[in-house]
């Protein structure tokens, strides 16, 4: 569906309808329906959505974050990049083509049609509509005439398999490549380099779908003379300990990420401040439970944040840190805001 002048009269009857009444109406269509309420951030997909990758009908979350996670990881920047640009009227339409993944495991092409109902008085989505619509035999039908066309293919098969398997083993080397350059070499959690990566991403969700993103600085306190006391080995196993405990409390697709030094930072998507600052807490008891090197208590100086609208990573990270500075400036061992 497009947001077109020519379907005013079309939008304003179907925002008069109730959602219950709309969703009734959904439920008759065999094609994949949704129905996004911006502003409680609810999400209904009729059973032909259901039907159409396989699952259960009405099994899964009823949140943006459920269509995030069936769209092909390498179809994702695309499909976001068209939608931000529908939501924010920098084009008139919304229509993608993508593969989104089936209850089994494999993924389906389909098309994907969307329409503004409403929107807020700050011009912001309040409600938006539209429909998947499956196209996978019609992409492979493509496929296979591309397929047909290549008059040399027989020629190349052998050449082709083995080009193959060099790019396979290439693969698993790039990936593991790759997962040592996000991780810290010590400690084994995400570096800096991994940490600005999903900042960036974290805001532009948060932004996205107006869900609250939290931040929390840390700092052992005093660990400097750990290191000039006891030598570089001791504070390293010492930092290891730490981060255990750390893990423990971190919860699935939180980030934990070590900023440099005896610093680390930890991303909280869809967290509020007073979340965040409960979970600070248990962080700062957690580690208070390391045990001691030689006369040195080991505890943890927190600062912990909240994202703004239109807030830069950047700009999140700097007011983190400054009240990381405000718990070290109000005694250490405790937690700022």
């Amino acid at each position: 569906m497009d947001d077109t002048a020519g379907n005013e009269p079309l939008r304003n009857d179907i925002s008069d309808l109730s959602a219950d009444m709309l969703h009734a109406i959904m439920e008759l269509v065999s094609d994949g329906i949704w129905d996004w309420n911006a502003n409680t951030g609810f999400v209904y997909r009729n059973p032909g959505w259901y039907e159409m990758l396989g699952y259960p009908r009405h099994s899964l979350e009823n949140s943006v974050f459920t269509w995030e996670n069936v769209i092909h990881p390498e179809d994702y920047a695309l499909v976001m990049a068209g939608f931000d640009d529908y939501i924010c009227q920098r084009t008139p339409h919304y229509r993608a083509e993508y593969r989104c993944r089936k209850y089994d495991g494999t993924y389906l092409w389909v098309e994907d049609r969307g329409y503004i109902l409403a929107r807020n008085p700050d011009n912001s989505v309040a409600r938006m509509v539209g429909a998947h619509r499956d196209i996978h035999a019609r992409k492979c039908s493509i496929e296979r005439l591309e397929k047909r066309n290549r008059t040399l293919e027989a020629l190349v098969v052998e050449r082709t398999l083995e080009l193959s398997r060099v790019n396979q083993q290439l693969q698993l080397q790039l990936d593991e490549n790759r997962s040592l350059a996000e991780r810290d070499a010590l400690t084994r959690i995400a570096n800096r380099y991994r940490l600005e990566n999903v900042m960036l991403q974290a805001c532009d969700r948060a932004e996205r779908f107006r869900l609250p993103l939290a931040l929390v600085a840390m700092d052992i306190d005093d660990f400097k003379p750990i290191n000039d006391q006891y030598g570089h080995e001791v504070g390293d196993q010492t930092l290891i300990r730490v981060v255990e405990g750390l893990e423990a409390c971190v919860r699935a697709g939180d980030l934990l990420a070590r900023w440099g030094g005896d610093e680390f930072m930890l991303v909280l998507p869809n967290t509020t401040l007073q979340t965040a600052k409960e979970l600070a807490e248990r962080l700062r008891h957690k580690v208070q439970e390391t045990a001691a090197v030689g006369d040195t208590r080991i505890t943890l100086s927190l600062g912990v944040v909240e994202r703004q609208l239109g807030e830069s990573p950047a700009a999140l990270m700097a007011r983190a840190d400054q009240a990381l500075y405000r718990a070290k400036a109000a005694g250490k061992n405790g937690v700022s805001e």
